[in-house]
Formats: C-alpha cells, sequence, structure tokens
C-alpha cells in the first residue's frame, strides 16, 4: 500500500480529500447506452387452488363453466366450491369439450349435456373425440366412429383396414391379409393436415380412412414408447410421453427435451391455450409454452398437487386438474405501474406496517403476527427507499407521507438506544406486539434486549453491518430526494450521528457493554486479519460509503480524515473482489444486496475519477457475476452508477413475472429437466440456473418455501419500479385507463395483521 502512494502525485490525494460535492442527479448521466423500456400492458396471472381429497381425473370447460371428474363423477365448480351434478352420468373417465358441447366419457357409454339435461348418444367405451373434416370422430380403444344423424357410424372398411406394408400390396392395389390389420390400441386420435392421426400406446399411426400407415416418418421417431395424450395446432402435431414432446411437422418428428427448455420431461397431456400457446401437464406441474418460452407452474406457489392429470382452457384461464385438486390460473391486463398499486395496497390491507415500520408477516394459531425481525431498519430501508423514488419521479404526496413516516421510524431506532450514534435492530411493544421476542442474536448468540426506562418498548442491540449500511443508503436518499426544512436537518444529524459512533468506537459499533457487536466490523484488526478477512471486501465497501456520504452531506473534517485512513489501509482496493464465489460457506444473497446498497451510496457521492474509477471496476466485477439472476436491482443500480447498456429487457419481464400473491408457498425445483445455464451467462457461484419469480423465491434457489404460513412483503418490487422510473429505464404507462393503471381498495384491512393497537411513537422532532 506504500508503494500506491509513493506512486500517486500529491495533487492527486488533495483532490481526493477535498471533494465535499454533494449528490444532486443521483448518478442521471448525461449520456447512456440503455433504451428506455415501455411500460405496456401485458398478461398478469393470478392463482387459485380448490383442494380436493381425491385426485380430479379430468377436467373441461363449456359456455364459460369448469366442470371436473373426481372418483369417476361430474362435479361442476361454482365459486370456488365444486358441486356434484345431478342427473350426470358415472363412472365418468374424461370430461371433453367439443363442437361447442360437453361430452362425458364413460364406461358404460358416451353421453352430452343438451341445456341441464344429459343425453346418452352411444353404449361404447370410447377413449377420444376430435373433430375431423368438420364431423364429430370418436374412437373405442380398438376403431373410430363417425357421428352422423344422431349416430355413431363405424368409419372402419368393409374389406378390413389396409396395411402400410408394400409387401402386402397385390397388382390390383388390393391386399390380402393372414391376420387382420389393427388400428388400435387406440390412446387419442387428432386430425393434422385433413388426415387423422391415431396415438397407441407405443406409436404414432396415420390413418387415411383405408391404410393404417406405419411408415410415413422419414426423419426422427416417438421420443418414447410409453405415449400419453395428442394436440394439433397448425402446423404441428404434438405428442406428450413418458420422455419428452414428440412433434410432428410434415414427415419429420423432432423430441423436445429438458435440453432444449423443456421443464419436466414427464409430460401427460396437452391443450391449446387462449394465445396461441400450449398448456402441457406433466408429473411435477404445468408447463406454458409460449412462442419460444417455457413458463413453469409447479405445485405450492400454483397448483395444489404436483401430478397433472388435465387442463382445460378458457378465455384468459386454466384449470389444471392434479392429484390433489383443481389449480386455477387467471389473466388479467395489467401494466407495471398497477402491479405497484397493487402491491402498496397490499402492503396496507395485509397489515404489514407497523409504526412506520415493514414487516414480514407469520401465521401462528390461524393468526397473522408480525415478524420482529433482528432487521426492521433494514426491511423497512427499502420501502423508505420505494417511496423515495416514487416521490422524486411522480410528485405523489401520499408517496411523500409514506417516506416520511418511515424516516421518522429509522430515526426512532437511533433515539431509542439513548447512545448518539447506535442504532437498535428493532423495536418491540411491550404492551401491544403479538409472538414472542426473538431469543437468538448474531451467531447463535443469546439476543439482547434493553427496556426503555418508560417501561413501554424493549429494543434489541447487536446491531450487525447490514442494518447500518441500509440506513445510509435509504436515508440519504431521503435526503437527497424527499426532505425539507427539519426533516434535512434530522436527516443529515442521524447520519453523522452513525459516522461518528463508528469513529469514535475505531471502525466498530459497541453495544451497550461498551464492546464491538458481533457483525458491525469494519475496523483493520477484523478485516485484514483470518477472523474476518472474508468480508473484507464488502465490508470496506461499506465504511467507504459511510465516510463519502457523512463528508459529502456534512463537509466535516473527521469524514474526510476517516476516508483517508480507510485508503492508507488499502479498503478501496479490497473493494475490487468483494464479489466472493467462493468457497459456498461465503456465499450469502443478503451480503450482496448490502453491496449494492452500498455502491448506490458510495458512487453518489464519490466525485474523484481515480478513486470512482476503482469502485466501478468493482462494481463491473460484481454486477457480471450477479447479471445471471436478471433482478432489477442490480441491472437498475448498474444502469444507473455507469450509463451502461444493463439488460434493461430482462428486468421488466422479472417484474410482470413476479407473483402477485405475496404468501410464500413451498417450491420445488431440483428435480426439473431444464437445469442448464441461459445461454450468455455464465455461474460464477455454483447456481444451476437463474429462476423466473414465479417459480422460486431466489432466482437460483432450488427448493424451499414457508408452506402458506409467510406473507412477504412486496417491497423489493416497489423499490426496484419506482427506482427504474426515476431513472427513466422504464416510461410511464401511455393508457390514461384507470383500470390498468391503478387498483381499487378492497376496504378491508384485516386480511392479514390486525391493526396495531398500541402505544404511538413518540415525537421525534
Amino acid at each position: 500500500m506504500k508503494s500506491f502512494f509513493k506512486s500517486v502525485p500529491i495533487l492527486f490525494l488533495l483532490s481526493i480529500f477535498s471533494d465535499t460535492m454533494m449528490a444532486q442527479d443521483l448518478n442521471k448521466t448525461s449520456q447512456h447506452l440503455w433504451k428506455p423500456q415501455a411500460d405496456n400492458v401485458y398478461l398478469q396471472e393470478l392463482a387459485e387452488k380448490i383442494p380436493t381429497d381425491s385426485p380430479v381425473q379430468s377436467i373441461a370447460i363449456q359456455n364459460g363453466k369448469c366442470f371436473a371428474v373426481v372418483d369417476q363423477k361430474i362435479y361442476s365448480l361454482n365459486d370456488g366450491i365444486l358441486s356434484v351434478e345431478k342427473n350426470a352420468p358415472e363412472s365418468v373417465n374424461r370430461l371433453m369439450s367439443e363442437a361447442g358441447t360437453l361430452w362425458a366419457l364413460t364406461s358404460k357409454g358416451i353421453y352430452r349435456i343438451s341445456g341441464s339435461n344429459w343425453e346418452k348418444m352411444d353404449d361404447r367405451d370410447y377413449v377420444d373425440l376430435c373433430i375431423h373434416q368438420g364431423s364429430i370422430h370418436a374412437a373405442t380403444k380398438d376403431e373410430i366412429f363417425r357421428l352422423e344423424n344422431g349416430k355413431f357410424v363405424s368409419i372402419k372398411p368393409k374389406g378390413g383396414y389396409y396395411s402400410s406394408d408394400i409387401t402386402m400390396l397385390m397388382e390390383d392395389g388390393s391386399q390380402i391379409h393372414d391376420t387382420p390389420v389393427e388400428l388400435g390400441p387406440i390412446r387419442r386420435i387428432q386430425s393434422y393436415s385433413g388426415t387423422l392421426y391415431v396415438l397407441r400406446p407405443d406409436k404414432l399411426i396415420q390413418f387415411d380412412g383405408l391404410i393404417v400407415n406405419e411408415d410415413f416418418i422419414d426423419w426422427g421417431s416417438i421420443p418414447s414408447k410409453d405415449t400419453r395424450d395428442l394436440l394439433s395446432l397448425g402446423n404441428r402435431l404434438y405428442i406428450s410421453s413418458s420422455k419428452g414432446l414428440g412433434i410432428l411437422r410434415g414427415a419429420t418428428l423432432t423430441t423436445v427435451k429438458g435440453s432444449d427448455g423443456l421443464p419436466v420431461e414427464n409430460t401427460t397431456c396437452l391443450e391449446k391455450g387462449f394465445d396461441d400457446d400450449i398448456w402441457i401437464g406433466t408429473s411435477q406441474g404445468a408447463v406454458r409454452k409460449l412462442g419460444n418460452e417455457w413458463q413453469y407452474f409447479g405445485a405450492g406457489n400454483w397448483l395444489p398437487g404436483d401430478h397433472v392429470n388435465g387442463i382445460a382452457v378458457g378465455d384468459k384461464v386454466v384449470y389444471v386438474a392434479t392429484d390433489k385438486g383443481i389449480g386455477i390460473i387467471r389473466y388479467e391486463s395489467y401494466t407495471l405501474q398497477k402491479k405497484a398499486a397493487y402491491y402498496e395496497n397490499h402492503i396496507n390491507e395485509w397489515g404489514h406496517l407497523r409504526l412506520g415500520f415493514i414487516h414480514v408477516l407469520y401465521q401462528k394459531n390461524g393468526e397473522w403476527i408480525r415478524e420482529i425481525t433482528d432487521n426492521d431498519g433494514g426491511n423497512t430501508a427499502t420501502y423508505l427507499a420505494a417511496m423515495c423514488y416514487k416521490y422524486a419521479a411522480t410528485g405523489d404526496q401520499t408517496a411523500r407521507a409514506a417516506a416520511v413516516e418511515s424516516f421518522k421510524a429509522m430515526i426512532w431506532l437511533q433515539k431509542i438506544t439513548g447512545t448518539e450514534g447506535f442504532i437498535a435492530r428493532s423495536i418491540w411493544s411491550a404492551t401491544a406486539d403479538k409472538g414472542e421476542r426473538s431469543t437468538q442474536g448474531s451467531g447463535g448468540l443469546p439476543a439482547k434486549w434493553y427496556p426503555t426506562p418508560d417501561g413501554k418498548w424493549f429494543w434489541k442491540g447487536d446491531t450487525s453491518s447490514d442494518e447500518v449500511t441500509s440506513h445510509f443508503y435509504a436515508v440519504s436518499l431521503f435526503y437527497d430526494l424527499v426532505a425539507e426544512g427539519k426533516e434535512k436537518e434530522m436527516a443529515k444529524e442521524h447520519l453523522e450521528r452513525m459516522a461518528s459512533y463508528i469513529l469514535k468506537c475505531g471502525w466498530t459499533m459497541n453495544d451497550m457493554d461498551g464492546k464491538p457487536t458481533r457483525w458491525a466490523r469494519w475496523n483493520p484488526e477484523y478485516l485484514l486479519r483470518p477472523y474476518g478477512y472474508n468480508d473484507r471486501g464488502v465490508n470496506g465497501l461499506e465504511v467507504l460509503a459511510f465516510m463519502h456520504s457523512a463528508f459529502a452531506i456534512s463537509g466535516d473534517e473527521k469524514y474526510n480524515k476517516g476516508l483517508q485512513q480507510l485508503i492508507v489501509w488499502g479498503y478501496h482496493t479490497n473493494t475490487l473482489r468483494q464479489k466472493n464465489t467462493f468457497p459456498p460457506a461465503t456465499l450469502a444473497p443478503w451480503d450482496d444486496n448490502l453491496a449494492f446498497e452500498s455502491y448506490n451510496t458510495l458512487l453518489r457521492y464519490a466525485k474523484d475519477p481515480a478513486l470512482r474509477s476503482v469502485y466501478l471496476r468493482s462494481l463491473e466485477r460484481t454486477w457480471e457475476v450477479k447479471r445471471i439472476e436478471h433482478l432489477p436491482w442490480y441491472n437498475f443500480s448498474y444502469g444507473a452508477l455507469t450509463g451502461n447498456d444493463c439488460e434493461l429487457e430482462q428486468s421488466v419481464k422479472y417484474l410482470r413475472e413476479c407473483k402477485l400473491d405475496c404468501r410464500e408457498y413451498n417450491f420445488h425445483n431440483s428435480d426439473r429437466d431444464d437445469l442448464f445455464m441461459e445461454p450468455g451467462y455464465i455461474s460464477y457461484e455454483g447456481a444451476k440456473r437463474a429462476f423466473s419469480p414465479r417459480e422460486s423465491s431466489g432466482p437460483t434457489t432450488l427448493d424451499g418455501g414457508g408452506n402458506g404460513n409467510v406473507v412477504r412483503e412486496p417491497t423489493h418490487f416497489l423499490r426496484d419500479y419506482w427506482m427504474g422510473r426515476y431513472y427513466g429505464f422504464i416510461q410511464a404507462p401511455e393508457t390514461t385507463d384507470p383500470d390498468l393503471i391503478s387498483v381499487k381498495p378492497s376496504g378491508n384491512k384485516n386480511q392479514g395483521a390486525k391493526p396495531y393497537d398500541g402505544p404511538d411513537r413518540p415525537k421525534l422532532y
């Protein structure tokens, strides 16, 4: 490090330490390489699950109404309740909607509904129906029949079927067989390019009314000897099987497998979608193929069970029959602005807010409880940032009021400790908060809870670097974008107090016992020795952000001297490889969040080109590692700080794919067949692949979830969307239709946790 200083002219050092310019434009570069993304209207998925005690064997839609088969009986679905259809046939194997009519295929015959009555059409045991050359055709296991004048008539030639084997052909064109040619066993039939195709359990057959053609595929072969379903759509004929999806085009049969993007190769059923898409049932959920995109809908998030037995598609609604009930996926027109409004409404109606803090909810004895966490300040910082960006982008006074409330909560975390500059992790009401105070602290140490002198509150100590970093990020944003008058003074004071306390404690935060907390350590005795060496990069990035921002906002020379000392220790160069990629024990997603909060703070205030070049090189390396995840937070931060292309299209797609339901359900991806890396990306941290937010609660998390007993606060979406709007990454919607840009509150404030009913937050200024 000494050689570094010898090689740098003294004027360069003076320029570093005389930088008192405060950020005003929040890195809005005059030139940029990214192109703004339109907030166009798109279709948003909404999920509903109807559990059943027995498997749902088949499902169909008729005139917008859903019918299902459970225990071989027909049920209709009304307002989320399944009711047995009166006077309906029993021993039902399959329901189908063809030619505007609902059909029931039973072991005792085929029925169709006429008005409200079921009409028996034939006594045979049929397995499938299709429209061919304008007429209903129905197949038993051995034969195909055409509906003529209300009766099913066999289309089998009087002389029997011909074979495609040319050795059977006589000179006059006839055929002689010692064993009759069989059409079956038939599993499914479909009309494709004017010809009937028959799916056997192990083979695809072409049937022109006479010849049973087994020799029409010139290239390729069927994926598996275990076939399940057949679907004709446009110029393709699709085959579901146990080992992938077969696609016939002309005389070529190709196989689509996991390596091609199919999430699960063990496919069970097929159904045409409502938007030139195809729905594929599998043994592990449902798959939607939309163009070249594969969308996966698994059990937990979307379906009550894994194994899909049937799919029915209506007008922007899909019903999925599983072994444990019916999954309903509805599609509604949305913009991202409407989605942001939906989440803000959710926060209010589910009770995530309390005293300005934002909380996760968990279920206990059937009641939703706000979790008082180890990181209430960090969680609230994300919401505060979201409201700061929203106010700056729109001038919305409601957003400003929300930002002020959360800002007050943040500074209360400092004032409640009674020690100037030391901040609490969380605050618990002794009389009003439900649940229990956590008994565990950092690294398995006992939790440190301290009562206030008046006995109204307990606050948690052992504060970590996470909270401090979040405070500097969000409060400095509030200072730059929202604060006025006394608010600006209080924000400046809050940041100065924390920075001063860190300096006073020797680059740590000391707890009430006078000793450093477990994780709030930025001193060289920790970071530059084996004990804390793995944290030297990210913690160095954090404390550089603290000093840069405190100096820029206050102009106080002591923070400049602190910054100078950090550079002497080489903290700035340690940031170059701050992102750990190995060993696995050092990988923590929350550290990545802290790093990007630090980048956003640091690069707003650091003006010297030489220092910025170091920080930007650190950011470039970190973003290259993290961009595989398509998280808007990383991409927008990188674009805002550099002006470079930052994969905005992927970011907007990610935001659109976020689930509206904030409950955290179980999800399982580790057995999928498409666990390969997306072209153009490299996994530096050992991830199998990146997942859509509709598939996982973490961008690279294979399995997990909260079994529906946890409700996450949707603040990350709000922060990212409004950050995108503020910087111009996302344009405002062109539509002014209120139904596409806003949501109406339901008026139900008790969907989640009951409203807080306890002592008020004390007056802070």
